[in-house]
């Protein structure tokens, strides 16, 4: 898998080609009446939900808006929030405020990636990736995937691997 180029660059595909990691753009039309992103990039896709990684920004701290993380899991599935937050050295976690994300990651809501965030947050990414030779993950907008390994996801955010995700 070679890296493509694509008309339109975004911060997740700046943050890989700088740190020379391979990975391949997958464009589809993103529609606004979609139930759910993840679920729509599977379908486009055509790819199994549980090789399409969403995610979601986490708050570990006493509110929605404190000690941000980022919870990558497969879209086909729920994220264990008690599950997580032990993941990343904490009691429990919480789902993030939806500002705080936007603002935190620099990306909109269905658009969040965890390469090339305006800020660097701590990661925990579903141990499920291990199965797959590679993984979907979104490329920094809606309509708008990348795929390459779950070790260059891993390398790229400096992410654990864990088992957050719950069917």
């Amino acid at each position: 898998m070679g890296k493509k180029k694509h008309a339109a660059s975004t911060p997740a595909t700046a943050a890989l080609d700088a740190a020379g990691i391979s990975y391949t753009a997958h464009h589809y039309v993103h529609s606004d009446s979609a139930e759910s992103y993840g679920g729509e990039a599977a379908q486009q896709l055509g790819v199994d939900g549980a090789r399409v990684f969403k995610t979601l920004m986490v708050s570990t701290g006493a509110s929605p808006a404190q000690d941000l993380a980022i919870a990558v899991v497969p879209v086909d599935s729920m994220l264990d929030l008690k599950a997580a937050g032990l993941a990343l050295g904490k009691k429990k976690a919480q789902m993030a405020d939806k500002d705080a994300a936007q603002r935190r990651s620099g990306y909109v809501l269905g658009g969040i990636s965890p390469f090339g965030q305006r800020q660097h947050s701590a990661t925990v990414i579903d141990s499920s990736a291990e199965q797959f030779e590679t993984i979907f993950i979104s490329g920094g907008r809606r309509g708008f995937s990348l795929e390459l390994s779950w070790q260059d996801a891993v390398k790229a955010t400096g992410a654990i691997l864990a088992k957050i995700a719950t069917h």
